[in-house]
This record gives C-alpha cells, structure tokens and sequence, in this order.
C-alpha cells in the first residue's frame, strides 16, 4: 500500500459511516411501499450529487489557491458521499418497480432519477464555481 494509504482507508471507513447513517435517516422520514416510487432514494442520490459537484468544485479552487486538506476526498468525496448515495438500490428499486408490474413507472424513475442526478452534478458545481469567483 502506498505512503498515507491506511489513512485514506480509515478516512473512506470513517466517512462511510457518516454517510450511510444519513442515508438511513433520509429513508426512515421518508418511507415507501412495495410498489411505490422510492422517494428516499431519489432525495439521497440528487442531493448527494449535488454536494459532490459543490465539492469537487471547492476541491479544485482550493488546490489552485492553496493545499486542501490530503484526506478532504477520501473522507467527504468517497467516505461521506459514497455512503451516503446509492444507486445500487436505485437499480433495484427499479427492477422490483418493474416486477411489480408498474413498468411505466419503473422506467420514468429510472430514466428520470438519472437525469436529475446528473442535473444536480452539474448544477452543484455551476453554482458553486459562480460562487466562489
């Protein structure tokens, strides 16, 4: 392992943790049905884009300006925000959308999920790059 890799390990671990029970939380205010649109998982996604792209983009001023911290990605990009987001259960919600036989719903959250996710990337980063100049 390379020079500060077991401190990146416990940076992703820490934040990890952080994230995942924010996730958990968003998902027990907002709970759902079987067969229902997950919309706990939709909140968790497109905000968690949103803070990766307003993250990346302070990430990018702050190494033309100065040093940020080394452990700053591996903790909130990876750690925090990687926890924190799930698109692995947003392709399960919606197969399980499709198996339930609500197909035309399964196919606007899939496509329409995504879309907002990539939106909230882009509009995370824009804002944030706006902001910062």
């Amino acid at each position: 392992m390379r020079a500060g890799g077991w401190t990146d390990v416990a940076a992703v671990s820490a934040g990890g943790v952080v994230g995942a029970e924010a996730r958990y939380a968003v998902g027990e205010l907002l709970p759902h049905a079987a067969g229902e649109v997950p919309w706990s998982t939709v909140v968790v996604n497109v905000s968690g884009c949103f803070l990766i792209g307003v993250l990346m983009a302070v990430l990018a001023v702050l190494s033309r300006r100065a040093r940020p911290p080394r452990v700053a990605r591996p903790f909130l990009g990876v750690g925090v925000l990687g926890g924190y987001t799930t698109f692995s259960t947003y392709a399960l919600e919606a197969h399980q959308l499709a198996a339930a036989g609500r197909l035309a719903v399964a196919l606007t959250y899939a496509v329409g999920a995504l879309a907002a996710a990539l939106a909230a990337v882009w509009a995370g980063t824009a804002l944030t790059r706006r902001a910062l100049r």
